[in-house]
């Protein structure tokens, strides 16, 4: 195999520009959004609450306006940006905001940051999916503690609203270090770049943002790296080669980490002006890693690990039992129906290496889950006649992954 292959934008750094671009109150715009249904959903949100959204292709432009907008209903499909950066601006909307989503998202965690906006003096109904958000135009806002060992969106949600309260907002966590503590750099770092004034302490777990107005601008949205690793993961299971074009020189992405992984399976990593290029070796090693701050990858890496030469133990991960499926448990179930030996453990997979085999009578599971899909896109590689049951749930972030999968199995590519 050697292929290039683009992949369309970053659905964090999307949902992040997009609600900053609306909290602006100004004229805003997004460049570089994938066509997602993350994205799709978000912007149907900020509809929902009355910004004026326009799409054009990869492109999306807010007018400005008044303030949000309350007496609606905002769907959060499965989009976790959804269901925890939206509520905490539905606070500053002028009546009730009911949240929903698909029953899967019913079961995600939401209860602290429901809770520390209530210490913030919102009024909300219920602690999970679904519940009314009532706006009362504003919120007071200030200090707050908050467990945010589940997800760290709680934080990142209250960030991205905290300078629109007229206190603005300080939070406290409290509890076992927060998961993908990278995206919440990621949110710090694009709230400064719109202006507003942000301070760290408390050893990197207390954030303090500062009231004011939030800068409406042109936001420009580099590659999601994320959905990258499974193309560049392809050529470290095949012993190929695979460049991902547009591999930005300095992110905030957490999927950056994705290019270690690799290397520590055994693949050399060469960055170019062509983007980010991976050529896999005669045989994998076997891995111990800890994947807290980069649970997105570990679907990816749980692949690769099933199909290395040695044993692997995945660490850190306990909160993807949090996420669209339970991963942990989704992983070692699909594994071990291709006659792999993976055990659960508190926080993650051990995984030994068996020879592997498809069962006709029965395909790879995704549970609705687009990280699921693309594991089993990549262990079907090396593994004669996988069948990955819902291939097009990818498109929760990435549109078009099937086409683009086979175009980089294309001979000449």
């Amino acid at each position: 195999m050697q292929a290039r292959v683009t992949v369309p934008g970053s659905k964090s750094v999307t949902s992040r520009a997009l609600m900053l671009a609306a909290l602006s109150g100004g004229d805003a715009a997004v460049s570089g959004a994938p066509a997602s249904r993350d994205t799709s959903l978000m912007v149907g949100a900020l509809r929902s609450l009355g910004v004026a959204v326009e799409t054009d292709g990869d492109r999306v432009s807010m007018s400005a306006h008044d303030g949000l907008r309350g007496d609606v209903d905002v769907d959060c499909g499965l989009a976790g940006t959804v269901m925890r950066f939206v509520p905490p601006a539905a606070v500053l909307a002028s009546g009730t905001v009911g949240f929903d989503g698909d029953p899967r998202a019913r079961e995600r965690p939401m209860g602290p940051m429901l809770g520390a906006l209530r210490a913030l003096g919102a009024r909300i109904d219920n602690d999970a999916l679904p519940f009314v958000v009532h706006g009362g135009g504003g919120l007071t806002g200030g200090e707050v503690v908050l467990d945010a060992s589940q997800s760290s969106q709680f934080v990142s949600g209250l960030l991205l609203s905290g300078a629109a309260y007229d206190k603005g907002v300080t939070i406290h966590h409290d509890g076992p270090a927060p998961p993908s503590l990278p995206h919440i750099a990621m949110t710090v770092d694009m709230l400064r770049a719109a202006g507003v004034d942000v301070a760290e302490a408390g050893g990197g777990l207390a954030w303090q943002v500062a009231p004011g107005p939030i800068q409406p601008r042109e936001w420009q949205v580099e590659p999601d790296l994320s959905n990258a690793a499974a193309f560049l993961a392809a050529a470290t299971a095949t012993g190929g080669s695979v460049t991902v074009a547009g591999w930005p020189r300095r992110t905030s992405q957490a999927g950056t980490a994705i290019l270690g992984l690799l290397e520590t399976f055994g693949a050399s990593v060469l960055p170019g002006p062509d983007g980010m290029t991976v050529n896999g070796s005669a045989a994998m090693h076997g891995v111990d890693v800890d994947l807290h701050d980069v649970g997105e990858l570990a679907p990816v890496v749980a692949a690769l690990a099933a199909l290395a030469g040695g044993p692997s133990r995945l660490r850190g991960i306990a909160h993807l039992r949090g996420h669209e499926t339970d991963r942990i448990a989704a992983l070692a179930t699909e594994i071990n129906a291709l006659g792999g030996d993976v055990s659960e453990t508190a926080d993650g997979l051990d995984i030994r290496p068996q020879r592997l085999h498809a069962d006709p009578a029965r395909p790879w599971h995704t549970y609705d889950d687009h990280r699921m899909a693309t594991a089993g896109a990549l262990i079907g590689l090396a593994v004669p006649g996988v069948v990955v049951d819902d291939v097009e749930c990818t498109a929760k972030t990435f549109p078009g992954f099937a086409a683009q999968w086979a175009a980089m199995l294309e001979p000449g590519r």
